[in-house]
């Protein structure tokens, strides 16, 4: 019985019932049972219970059958006509509760089971159709259709989860940093948050989460987004657009990362092909030994580096250059403001301009739909850019230059401090030189700073 309404079986319980007591009434003997519970006679998905019955019958185990109802057995023409190839032959009786006996081996019993087969057919196919029209009506309404609870709302589907919620926002914040999704994935396990059903994440769940529009407080209907919903968002539409554009880049890969946002992802680069580096993780060496956060290039594995010991010796480099008293003259001409929302505002804008070239060359829009969209998105590109060129006269250093630097760094949260170390300098992280730095000890952490080349973009 598919979609039990009643919960823990108990239809398909009255139902078998219901045969045994039929059997009982034409003295037969109940030889098995078999039964499909929640996989619909209608979906053509593989049905165990009907193929064991049907191996019964092939196999002369037994000589009869006893069913609720026909549209138990099948609602398809093909399964129809494969179980009267079965039952023909054999002389195979077919009795129902509700619509009593089907007679398979004269040609009128088989026309009225064909008949019984095609209004069973048409029912599904009507209320699937009405069921649709009530999805359609919900979702340009922007109310929830139902179903299993959204991660991040409570099971009206409306009101936020506010713990969960919390990690969606830092999961977002995350990936925009250049956190892997198998990293968050990692993340959430480790300190036990589970889907909303309770079981353990995978990158691609995390990616189908982090992509949905319900986010954004937007509803979506068979993939597209049909305007506002009536729940709010978790998240800013522009960082949901953003994290879209992301993880539907097909180059970037679910590859395993650490727990936290680095500093350098996105920011240091590659000493063999000058490419951003991406938080990730990499053996530590010998077998067994697991895995470790590090810096991977993105265009392959040209350098690899671990996150902490790195990351540690660029933000030392960058306390002892502001500690020094020449460091008021690093903010002559420097950026005041952290402008990674106006990065992500332009990240998003693109990716609305290339799903507008992507509709086109599907033939979804018109050219002329497709030069009016693009010339407003481009108008809003180039005043994003204005104001990120704006913005490069001012000071992410101010409040962190002289006296005290090694006191208010540890502070600063992650956005800040890369947006300094992205003012100060460009980090290139070059393949470790042969041999041994100078004082590794034996069982140390194995970190060579001949390998480091930091370039200062003030001085």
């Amino acid at each position: 019985m598919s979609k039990d309404r009643a919960g823990a079986g108990l239809g398909v319980e009255r139902q078998r019932q219901d045969c045994v007591e039929l059997a009982d009434r034409l003295g037969w003997t109940v030889m098995g049972h078999h039964s499909d519970n929640d996989l619909s006679a209608y979906s053509g998905k593989p049905r165990p219970g009907y193929r064991a019955l049907l191996d019964d019958l092939e196999q002369g185990r037994a000589d009869a059958v006893v069913v609720w109802h026909t549209d138990r057995l099948h609602r398809r023409p093909v399964e129809l006509e494969q179980y009267i190839d079965v039952c023909d032959p054999r002389g195979v009786i077919t009795q129902t509760v509700k619509a009593g006996p089907i007679d398979l081996a004269t040609p009128s019993g088989r026309m009225v089971a064909r008949m019984l087969g095609s209004a069973g057919r048409y029912e599904v196919e009507h209320m699937i159709e009405r069921q649709q029209a009530a999805k359609l009506q919900a979702a340009t309404a922007g109310r929830w259709k139902g179903g299993r609870r959204p991660f991040g709302y409570e099971s009206d589907g409306v009101t936020i989860h506010e713990s969960e919620a919390v990690e969606i926002r830092r999961a977002t914040d995350d990936l925009l940093a250049g956190m892997s999704l198998h990293a968050i994935a990692r993340d959430w396990n480790e300190r036990g948050v589970t889907t909303s059903t309770g079981g353990p994440w995978k990158p691609t769940e995390v990616r189908k989460l982090l992509a949905r529009p319900r986010n954004a407080g937007l509803m979506e209907h068979r993939g597209e987004v049909v305007g506002s919903a009536q729940w709010p968002a978790i998240v800013d539409e522009s960082l949901w657009q953003a994290v879209r554009a992301m993880v539907s880049d097909k180059s970037r890969r679910t590859t395993t990362g650490n727990a936290r946002r680095w500093l350098g992802g996105g920011l240091y680069l590659c000493g063999v092909c000058r490419a951003p580096l991406r938080a990730t993780t990499a053996g530590t060496g010998g077998k067994g030994r697991g895995f470790a956060p590090a810096y991977r290039c993105q265009h392959g594995a040209h350098v690899v580096r671990r996150c902490e010991p790195l990351d540690e010796f660029v933000e030392a480099v960058t306390v002892e250059r502001l500690s020094r008293l020449d460091a008021a003259d690093l903010m002559r001409e420097q950026a005041t403001v952290d402008t990674s929302s106006l990065q992500v505002q332009r990240l998003a804008l693109q990716a609305r301009l290339d799903e507008l070239v992507d509709r086109f060359a599907a033939g979804e829009i018109t050219g002329s739909q497709m030069e009016r969209g693009s010339k407003t998105l481009r108008r809003q590109l180039d005043e994003l850019d204005q104001k990120l060129a704006n913005a490069a006269g001012a000071s992410a250093l101010d409040g962190v230059v002289g006296e005290g630097v090694a006191e208010v760094w540890p502070t600063l949260d992650l956005s800040r401090r890369r947006a300094i170390i992205e003012v100060l300098m460009t980090v290139i992280v070059h393949r470790a030189p042969r041999g041994r730095p100078m004082g590794w000890q034996p069982g140390g952490t194995y970190f060579d700073p001949r390998a480091i080349e930091i370039t200062w973009k003030a001085s």
